[in-house]
């Protein structure tokens, strides 16, 4: 299952004004792993960017203006997100800005929906939980997930910080050492999965509670729903 997490920037926020994209960020998902394959465009308005989008994005007038129109860019990027499903928090929003483009660049590649399937990270948020903030940042400290070198947003970053968001949402990521001898390392360094010797190894096993069981198929039913009815440990073997 090939994911792509997506965020933008832009110069406004509404595409019916004539505001424009600046940057598209994208991180790559397949099977739920992070894949090193990311896609990162800045892009030249054609327009000034509002004052209050540059205190957001700290992206300025002068830094866009040797950088590529959208319609150089259109076909790298479409060919970049074909057949994925977009993770995107507030959706509409990029999406909206993203059509925009398309349709000013003459329609040629069609709108987005056409390539790709979306899933809203903040309407998953909101079922999960409701009556909360559900903002990116109050996600990030909800999951305990480090967003401190944030001080601006980004399209790439903020795509980064909402992979593992999503991950957390929906059930994690779990990335094991096939070999006995060695060990996960975290993002810090830290070992954080050590095997034990078969010396040292014992057989234990422990049988779950009717509760522990309960809570399992729980998550399992929200991992199922957040992955569009494709849970793998839901189908039958």
């Amino acid at each position: 299952m090939r994911q792509v997490v997506l965020d933008t920037e832009t110069t406004g926020i509404d595409p019916a004004s004539g505001h424009r994209l600046i940057e598209i960020g994208c991180v790559e998902l397949i099977n739920r792993r992070l894949t090193g394959n990311h896609y990162h465009q800045y892009i030249n308005p054609e327009r000034e960017v509002e004052q209050e989008a540059i205190e957001v994005h700290g992206i300025t007038n002068e830094f866009l203006a040797d950088k590529p129109l959208f319609a150089d860019v259109a076909e790298e990027f479409i060919e970049y997100v074909k057949g994925a499903e977009l993770i995107i928090h507030n959706a509409p929003f990029d999406i909206g800005f993203l059509n925009h483009e398309l349709k000013n660049d003459g329609n040629r590649f069609g709108l987005m929906e056409k390539h790709c399937t979306v899933l809203d990270t903040l309407v998953l948020a909101r079922k999960m939980h409701p009556g909360q903030r559900n903002s990116l940042d109050a996600l990030c400290k909800r999951y305990d997930i480090d967003n401190s070198h944030r001080e601006l947003h980004g399209a790439l970053l903020d795509s980064q910080i909402l992979a593992d968001v999503y991950l957390m949402m929906t059930g994690g990521q779990v990335s094991l050492a096939l070999n006995a001898q060695e060990s996960t390392t975290s993002s810090a360094g830290k070992s954080s999965v050590q095997r034990l010797p078969a010396s040292r190894a014992r057989g234990v096993v422990v049988v779950a509670t009717a509760q522990e069981l309960e809570a399992h198929e729980q998550k399992l039913a929200t991992i199922n729903e957040a992955c569009g009815e494709q849970c793998i440990w839901l189908q039958d073997s």
